[in-house]
């Protein structure tokens, strides 16, 4: 696969487009990176159209000065709590016997068809389960023989105004959208082993403004959603504890912070000047980790509560993969698996080639992800063009349809 590959990454903190090529053996070489500063985006939610697509366009033009090549076409992440999720089945039958990707194609139809009301659009159609004639578990159906075939599908929605928001800030850039990408599914690309995804898992990705989860079991997408709370809220109760500005907070949470008060055993402290001092202030660490820790728990609570909801607690004996930038916090892990009573690790990008420097952190788990979701589905594409090309061959039927068949694998990506 010579082709480049581009992801947009569009988060509360920062905007980060990385411009990739794919090598052999499944490695990405990066060739561009462009890290800007995000404006006017607030909770993974546009709030300032100008200032978001100035943002945006200086990441794109970033990442083609580095690469030196011209930006057209990527894919682009997708947060907040606009972000919602419903399970479906679907069914078909089988005229020809066997089972091909039109057949699958009509059984995600049919499981589409639920009622989405008319401000919302679907974002993914991810398959969570094939039945074949009855039998459960078949994970590639296509070439089966079979009379009837059942798809049960996990289908992700989005605001449509908040999503047209965000088409119209990356057009700006003059990029056009090949897909949006649901963050955590776009991190897990990245931080997810096969192992754990057929046991049992959760990705938790914490941004700046939202914490996105997915449920992974048996291989597949089970549950998502998106919190509306993040790394900004612990900057935020820095900024209010200490009386600091934001900015300042949020430096001293990169300089100073840790999640675990109890680590601090002796009195340790650094120097800053809070508002309405004329200088420094001695700040014991153990009373800023005391902030941090109660903010920090209370988020894994809310995850908590939404995994039971789920129903699928007692199904992720592998535990929570954390990533997403506010995870690179000192002590994060603890906090997570002391209030979540699961396996916790902390993961980011690995086996990267070229401009990999910057992207060795948790916060560019959903940046790399985009470029190896557009991987995925390419792999996905000519497998499935390549069996239906031997099946045409073979039986001396007119050849399929390859770019319906290509339409079709978008909506059964992993």
């Amino acid at each position: 696969m010579d082709e480049i590959i581009v992801g947009i990454d569009v988060g509360t903190t920062k905007v980060c487009t990385l411009v990739g090529r794919v090598e052999e053996e499944k490695s990405l070489r990066i060739l561009g990176v462009g890290i800007e500063p995000s404006a006017g985006i607030r909770k993974g939610i546009i709030v300032d159209l100008p200032s978001a697509s100035q943002a945006i366009k200086r990441s794109v033009e970033k990442a083609e000065h580095t690469s030196g090549l011209e930006i057209t076409t990527a894919l682009v992440s997708l947060a907040g709590a606009h972000v919602s999720s419903v399970n479906s089945r679907g069914a078909a039958g089988v005229p020809g016997g066997i089972i091909d990707a039109m057949d699958v194609g009509r059984a995600l139809e049919q499981a589409q068809a639920v009622a989405i009301p008319h401000d919302r659009e679907i974002v993914h159609v991810i398959q969570r389960g094939i039945s074949v004639d009855g039998q459960e578990g078949v994970k590639t159906p296509i070439g089966m023989h079979g009379f009837k075939i059942e798809v049960e599908t996990h289908i992700i929605t989005a605001a449509t105004a908040t999503v047209d928001n965000l088409r119209q800030c990356v057009g700006e850039a003059d990029v056009e959208i090949q897909q949006f990408v649901l963050n955590p599914l776009a991190s897990a690309e990245v931080v997810l082993t096969e192992q754990e995804r057929e046991m049992g898992v959760a990705v938790c990705d914490i941004g700046g403004g939202t914490t996105d989860l997915a449920i992974y079991v048996d291989g597949d997408v089970w549950h998502t959603m998106v919190l509306a709370v993040g790394g900004n809220h612990v900057t935020q109760d820095i900024a209010h504890g200490l009386r600091l500005p934001l900015a300042q907070a949020e430096e001293v949470k990169k300089q100073q912070g840790h999640a675990v008060r109890t680590d601090y055993v002796g009195d340790e402290y650094f120097m800053i000047r809070p508002f309405g001092e004329d200088r420094d202030v001695r700040i014991n660490r153990r009373d800023l980790a005391h902030i941090i820790e109660a903010r920090i728990a209370e988020t894994f609570g809310l995850i908590l509560q939404e995994i039971k909801r789920s129903g699928y607690d007692g199904l992720l004996p592998a535990g929570m993969v954390l990533t997403g930038g506010t995870a690179a916090l000192p002590g994060i892990r603890s906090v997570a698996m002391e209030v979540l009573g699961l396996p916790v690790r902390t993961a980011q990008p690995e086996n990267l080639k070229g401009l990999a420097d910057k992207l060795n952190s948790p916060a560019f788990s959903t940046s790399v992800g985009l470029l190896r979701w557009a991987l995925t589905m390419h792999e996905h594409q000519v497998a499935i063009t390549n069996r239906a090309r031997r099946r045409s061959r073979s039986k001396g039927e007119k050849s399929m349809d390859l770019e319906a068949v290509k339409n079709w694998m978008k909506r059964l990506l992993p």
